[in-house]
């Protein structure tokens, strides 16, 4: 088969990524005697840094990681919603949904500590020595992809208006990056300086002081053991989520800005929201399939989707890049997204090893006809209804956008969530629309 990306091959070490530079910056730790952790780290900061339209240190990630000779962890890097982002509030305010823009739509940062996670428990390099190559392309400028600027220039106005230190960054002379022309980001580069000046002097002051490290109780079963490095790692976490970082981010959420609710809103992101939650390791969801175990993360991701596909195909398969072979997996992939639609999230039990089952996925296998389908179809197992929201079932219908119903209705699980579940549609008017729901 003719293609124009030939195979490749190292010899000594290789890293892929979406960005060349988080690419190249990942190489030059491996180059340097760094481990594949610490190259990872590397690389996750320079994206921030290069595709800062697509993420940051205050988003999320979800890490799978396979340490040699050990078992398969998934670091979860996912922070919860604040612990004020209640329906009641939302209520409160007069909202009938969460504003998808502004601070009412945060929730905790979760990035951050979990790369940091990942550094401490299984890197080599310094705090500093992984963190220069962002610092470095922060400060001294890169040429920005194609989307950067397109994407600055769909919330230009909001910039403008709203959000004035995004900007100064931005939109430098009144427009944004262009490919091509050096861009540069000084304020991230001064963050991270100072970050790492604070976190080198309060580790040093630890040290005299006498003070055992507190990572020591938490870290993962064979986790590096790093001196300095791991107590520098320690201080910068507590810098984001208690230093000069949490009271930025804190004093940010409480400024009223505009949304996309047409007025100005705080958000409930809280210092105590921040200390409160850190990135944590927890075991993959897994399949096995001829002869391989796939892993995932859990069901608060959509990663089971992939593992459902799997189990959902048949012991033969249609012949590879045939029609018959590509309607097997579309069709396959609409079942699991819509399982996923009915049952993943964090709030309440998923039943993923039902959805996983043998016996599940024969019958839903069997929905499989030589047509394509164009329903919704979640199933039921263990026999639970399926529960699906307003968004989907409107979307499922062909008629998402019309009377502003595009929204999901209220879900009233028990225990805190992702911020993403908290779309939710006026109660009576969702009953009107569908008054099967309960």
């Amino acid at each position: 088969m003719f293609t124009t990306r030939p195979t490749l091959q190292g010899t000594f070490g290789m890293v892929s990524s979406t960005h060349w530079l988080a690419s190249q910056s990942a190489m030059a730790v491996l180059e340097d005697g760094g481990n594949a952790y610490d190259a990872a780290v590397a690389a996750g900061f320079v994206l921030h840094v290069v595709e800062p339209h697509l993420n940051g240190p205050a988003g999320e990630v979800p890490i799978i990681l396979a340490p040699a000779g050990g078992e398969v962890r998934v670091l979860c890097g996912q922070g919860v919603a604040p612990a004020g982002a209640t329906i009641a509030h939302y209520r409160g305010l007069g909202l009938d949904l969460v504003p998808g823009t502004g601070p009412l739509a945060a929730a905790v940062p979760g990035a951050f500590d979990a790369w940091m996670l990942l550094l401490r428990d299984h890197g080599t390099k310094s705090l500093a020595d992984v963190l220069k190559y962002a610092i470095g392309y922060a400060e001294d400028g890169h040429a920005p992809v194609e989307r950067v600027g397109e994407t600055v220039e769909t919330v230009r106005e909001l910039f403008e208006t709203e959000w004035s230190s995004s900007a100064d960054v931005y939109l430098p002379d009144g427009r944004p990056p262009r490919p091509g022309e050096l861009f540069r980001n000084p304020a991230l580069a001064a963050t991270w300086k100072r970050l790492v000046a604070e976190a080198a002097e309060a580790a040093e002051a630890a040290e005299e002081a006498g003070v055992r490290r507190e990572a020591d109780a938490g870290r993962e079963p064979g986790a590096r053991d790093g001196g300095d490095r791991v107590a520098e790692i320690e201080a910068a976490r507590r810098i984001w989520r208690e230093g000069f970082i949490a009271e930025a981010l804190v004093r940010q959420a409480a400024r009223p800005t505009m949304d996309t609710s047409g007025e100005r809103h705080s958000g409930t992101l809280t210092a105590a929201d921040l200390a409160g939650w850190a990135a944590s390791y927890e075991a993959p969801a897994t399949y096995d399939w001829r002869g391989w175990t796939l892993c995932k993360a859990g069901p608060w991701s959509q990663g089971p989707v992939l593992l459902q596909q799997l189990a959902l195909l048949p012991p033969e398969l249609p012949r590879y890049g045939s029609a018959e072979y590509v309607h097997l997996l579309i069709e396959g992939c609409k079942l699991a997204m819509a399982d996923r639609e009915a049952w993943y999230g964090d709030a309440a039990e998923v039943p993923l090893e039902e959805l996983l089952s043998e016996e599940y996925n024969a019958g839903r296998r069997a929905l499989v006809g030589e047509k394509a389908s164009y329903e919704l179809r979640p199933g039921s197992p263990g026999g639970r209804a399926p529960r699906l929201s307003g968004h989907a079932r409107v979307v499922a219908a062909g008629t998402a956008g019309e009377d502003g119903f595009d929204v999901a209705p209220v879900f009233d699980l028990p225990g805190r969530t992702n911020s993403a579940r908290f779309l939710f549609l006026d109660e009576p008017r969702a009953r009107d629309l569908f008054p099967e729901w309960d």
